[in-house]
């Protein structure tokens, strides 16, 4: 029964080249405006900070967080994360990072409903993407077609976490570069300048991480539909 399936390569690898791609296009970006100092001398903790108190958000905390690009906003404890190459590092790239995690915390206060979207299917998701994939194996196995398509289902949960991510995270990088410019933090607050440029490289980069996660979700689950189908036709 269980056997190799070229047609795995098929949806597989244009994922998983897109993914690749947007990884090194994203780390890239970053290794290049992590050296280009910011002319405001602001570093992301201080970036963060002017946005969130800007926004009536004086009670979210900005905190350091160990690692590499590991910067988030958590909602349960309404903090900012920065990870050490943006928290202290007055740097292009860290003022980009820092706008687009304080977007989140924006969006969270002002109810954003991609977000609270996204927020409130986490649990059923956590499920879906742990058992998904163990429900289908045990469907195959059985020779079961219902429980085949439980695991299809299960596993599609994710997919639809990644699709309503695209959209939280676009306008995250939306309202940082719209903020950067209206509190004066980039280009003495000119629209289009060279620091501009820069932080919309950065996290048009990320972005890209955003989509690739996305396409390589979606032909994940096209596969087993397509598994699952000729399964049942056998």
């Amino acid at each position: 029964m269980f056997f190799f399936d070229p047609l795995y390569l098929v949806f597989m690898l244009p994922g998983l080249a897109l993914m690749l791609w947007a990884q090194s296009k994203v780390r890239g970006s970053y290794a290049k405006y992590s050296k280009v100092q910011n002319d405001s001398r602001l570093t992301g903790a201080q970036v963060a900070r002017r946005m969130l108190d800007a926004n009536g958000l004086q009670n979210v905390a900005v905190e350091q967080t160990p690692g590499e690009l590991s910067d988030h906003y958590d909602p349960r404890k309404r903090a900012l994360f920065l990870s050490q190459g943006v928290y202290g590092v007055p740097s292009i790239a860290a003022m980009g990072i820092a706008a687009h995690e304080t977007g989140h915390a924006i969006q969270h206060a002002k109810a954003y409903a991609p977000l609270q979207v996204r927020t409130a299917i986490v649990p059923v998701v956590n499920i879906g993407s742990n058992l998904g994939i163990f429900v289908l194996l045990a469907g195959l196995f059985l020779s079961l077609t219902t429980l085949q398509w439980v695991g299809v289902v299960l596993f599609g949960l994710s997919t639809i976490f990644a699709f309503v991510t695209l959209p939280v995270e676009f306008d995250a990088s939306r309202r940082a570069k719209d903020q950067l410019v209206q509190l004066g933090m980039v280009d003495g607050g000119v629209r289009g300048g060279p620091e501009s440029e820069g932080v919309r490289r950065v996290l048009d980069s990320a972005a890209w991480t955003y989509v690739a996660g996305f396409a390589a979700s979606l032909l994940t689950l096209l596969y087993y539909i397509s598994m699952v189908s000729r399964s049942s036709n056998d």
